[in-house]
């Protein structure tokens, strides 16, 4: 998968199958072959460090994230926002290839942003997911609903002429039979996907294995430019796929590493068993 790379390219980590990049995403999306990954998923940064609070395993606690996930100012901040999602969508773009598709997941902090982005570049979104959390934190003002739904955006390149894969007969086996709705249901990021360290914004398995399973074949590469803690590599491992991910901070790189290590091993020992 190195050859996907410009020359002199550096990586954090690699094996057959993975390579994750330390760094800026809109400087390493530059580097990637044009149309050369299968599928895309994205966890951006979501604009909601405002300096809130939540709640969290029964605790008060700030919505802060980091400061990847906060804007300079509110006076600037739609625009900003805006032509953040719009550059990184465009680089992806590039990277895509023609049949491939999209998946990037979000609130209604970023989530519009994003759907207008997706436009305006060119993609057409197949499907709207709303993800329906069983067990969201509790809302503290008392001032509104319970937060507890994520919109996941899934896109294909253009209207016309992009064929893209969609592995029906799977989805349907998975929902017993019937046709898979865009309502999506299950518990948020269970603590034991979560010994090897722990990231804000992470993402439970069940939720990428869904989606590496109904846009994905064998073999066929899945890049992530905000891999976080590293669950869409888990995720692709896992089901045989192909991984590429880039995050800016060292920490959660070695987090993604960590967590991609311990799945490559566990499923050597299966392959062995058998």
């Amino acid at each position: 998968m190195k050859s996907l790379f410009t020359r002199n390219q550096s990586f954090y980590f690699q094996t057959e199958e993975s390579l994750l990049l330390l760094g800026d995403s809109f400087r390493l999306l530059t580097k990637i072959k044009p149309e050369s990954v299968d599928m895309i998923f994205a966890d951006p940064p979501y604009f909601l460090s405002n300096d809130g609070i939540t709640c969290q395993s029964g605790k008060m606690v700030s919505v802060n994230k980091g400061s990847w996930d906060k804007l300079s100012s509110r006076e600037t901040g739609v625009k900003e926002k805006h032509a953040f999602n719009r550059k990184w969508i465009k680089l992806c773009k590039r990277a895509l290839k023609p049949n491939g598709t999209i998946w990037i997941s979000g609130t209604l902090h970023n989530i519009y942003s994003i759907g207008m982005a997706l436009e305006q570049e060119g993609f057409k979104i197949i499907n709207n997911i709303t993800w329906q959390k069983t067990n969201p934190p509790p809302n503290l003002s008392c001032r509104c609903f319970t937060h507890s739904t994520e919109t996941i955006l899934w896109a294909k390149k253009d209207e016309k002429n992009a064929r893209h894969f969609f592995d029906y007969p799977k989805m349907k086996e998975l929902n017993h039979g019937k046709q898979m709705k865009d309502v999506w249901t299950g518990s948020l990021t269970k603590p034991s996907e979560k010994t090897e360290g722990k990231h804000p914004t992470q993402k439970p398995e069940y939720l990428l294995e869904r989606i590496v399973l109904a846009s994905t074949e064998p073999e066929q590469i899945i890049f992530d430019p905000f891999c976080g803690s590293g669950t869409t590599g888990v995720a692709a491992i896992r089901l045989n796929r192909k991984f590429i991910g880039i995050d800016i901070s060292e920490e959660y790189l070695e987090l993604s590493k960590k967590r991609i290590v311990k799945e490559r091993s566990l499923r050597n020992s299966d392959e062995n068993k058998t």
